[in-house]
């Protein structure tokens, strides 16, 4: 028996559901996603398992979850198409069913599954195989539909269209053979090439949603700098994100080597190369694989940002006595990608994130320039970046990286990183200790001063706040000493 039969039915999750679909008569076949990845012998820690049936796919769903007492959801009624989610043990997996696709041109006037195989996206998703057939089988080619040479191109690495038609039929589809591409390391053929700049117009038309996540499929993936590389070479990253447009092209000062455009890809470039130089340090992975939302992670949201933190500068760009400036573009930077996440639906979580990076990617630099940098700089840098102090340290070692022009010093980016470097440590250290307990709040301060509730409580309690981290205020005297004198300068405005 070859390894590939062998790891079938070694499966525990296929063995479960090969007995529930055994009970009924209808055709059944494993197709999508995980037949490629078993001739590409990827080992994956989370199942998710597609059939074609022949009929009655919800029908039959509905049942095998009420038999297993599992989840079930109608993901569409038209196309019949369900999902079971199966939880034991800590363990889960969904198990999607649904009804052959298209008509088969049988006097019959039926469906097959030669007919739902031709209307998937690429040869590599065009894989069946016959789990009923599978107990009495002795070899993969037993149970194996492959009438669109699948197993060639999953070994080639090929990424190809099923038909002329399957990216026109779907145009989503164009997106997600860049993220097949990202994701196994695959190339796309010529002729599937030309077929993307052909209908690349039509992608727009595909729900938001579905843009985002084969987009962050791409961006946590290893592989987003080429593959960005490749969408704009085609033009699709110009569909997608068309705001990028006007950063082609747009100089910049002595201290740049590259265009804005240019330098954003070149910002994506190297944050990806400083993650895999960052990888011995595991309070930075832990926090580049948190996940923001959904499948989003960390990792992925801040390669965007790296692509899109210099979006404002086409806008911002002045000359002031020969000398070209950018004054305010992380302000006007953070409202464009503002629009570029409520376009591709972000989560509100991604979306605050995106704002504090975009809007502070600068700040590195300036506390990198001081020559004393203080407790109450560092403090203040915390205080600002909040939970986004991390990605906008990294982000900005990335910057500096992508920056090469005449006027740069390899001694002051050093120093740059070293200070990068040692706040992100130093935002783990303090993230692990016990915050500090607060000297005084709003009520004490309106009782001692006989203040009445507003803004001044706030910017009051902010300040002796500061004070106490940076070791300048230690008890609760000292505390209503620095209110009485910062109250009192307050009054003498």
């Amino acid at each position: 028996m070859d390894a590939i039969l062998k790891e079938i039915k070694a499966n525990p999750y296929l063995k479960l559901i090969t007995r529930q679909l055994n009970k009924y008569p209808q055709e059944s076949y494993l197709v999508g996603g995980y037949p490629r990845d078993l001739f590409l012998k990827r080992k994956k820690e989370v199942f998710d398992f597609d059939f074609a049936l022949s009929a009655n796919a919800i029908k039959i769903g509905r049942e095998i979850a009420k038999s297993l007492k599992s989840g079930f959801v109608v993901l569409d009624k038209e196309h019949g198409s369900c999902r079971i989610v199966y939880k034991r043990s800590g363990l889960s997996c969904n198990f999607d069913f649904t009804d052959f696709r298209g008509l088969a041109a049988s006097a019959m006037g039926g469906r097959d599954i030669f007919t739902d195989l031709s209307l998937r996206d690429f040869t590599i998703n065009s894989l069946g195989l016959d789990l009923k057939a599978s107990g009495k089988a002795k070899n993969i080619k037993d149970i194996l539909i492959d009438n669109h040479k699948a197993v060639r191109d999953i070994k080639n690495r090929i990424i190809r269209v099923v038909s002329d038609s399957s990216l026109s039929d779907d145009p989503l589809r164009i997106l997600r053979a860049y993220s097949l591409s990202a994701v196994l390391d695959f190339r796309i053929e010529p002729k599937t090439k030309i077929l993307i700049k052909k209908y690349k117009n039509k992608i727009i038309t595909s729900a938001y949603e579905r843009v985002s996540e084969e987009l962050f499929k791409i961006l946590n993936s290893k592989k987003a700098f080429d593959t960005f590389k490749a969408m704009d070479d085609s033009g699709v990253l110009d569909e997608i994100i068309p705001e990028i447009k006007p950063m082609r092209k747009v100089s910049q000062g002595p201290y740049h080597h590259l265009d804005v455009y240019r330098h954003c890809f070149e910002a994506l470039k190297q944050i990806e190369r400083l993650f895999e130089e960052l990888k011995r340090y595991k309070d930075i992975q832990l926090f580049l694989d948190r996940i923001i939302s959904g499948t989003h992670t960390k990792r992925a949201l801040l390669k965007f940002s790296a692509f899109l933190h210099d979006i404002g500068k086409p806008v911002s760009k002045e000359r002031i006595k020969d000398k070209v400036c950018f004054h305010g573009h992380e302000r006007t930077g953070r409202n464009i990608v503002r629009g570029i996440a409520e376009r591709l639906r972000l989560s509100n979580d991604e979306r605050n994130s995106l704002d504090k990076i975009i809007f502070w990617h600068l700040r590195p630099g300036y506390l990198a320039d001081l020559k004393d940098l203080s407790r109450r700089a560092v403090y203040r840098y915390f205080r600002d970046t909040q939970n986004e102090a991390v990605s906008v340290l990294l982000l900005s070692i990335a910057d500096q990286r992508s920056t090469r022009g005449p006027l740069t010093r390899g001694a002051n980016r050093k120093h740059h990183e070293d200070v990068c470097l040692a706040l992100a440590k130093d935002f783990f250290r303090k993230s692990k200790e016990e915050k500090l307990t607060k000297l005084i709040d709003g009520d004490d301060l309106m009782a001692e001063f006989k203040l009445e509730p507003g803004p001044l409580i706030g910017k009051l309690l902010a300040a002796v706040d500061e004070a106490q981290a940076v070791g300048d205020v230690r008890d609760k005297a000292q505390a209503f000493a620095l209110a009485k004198k910062l109250l009192k300068k307050e009054r003498d405005k």
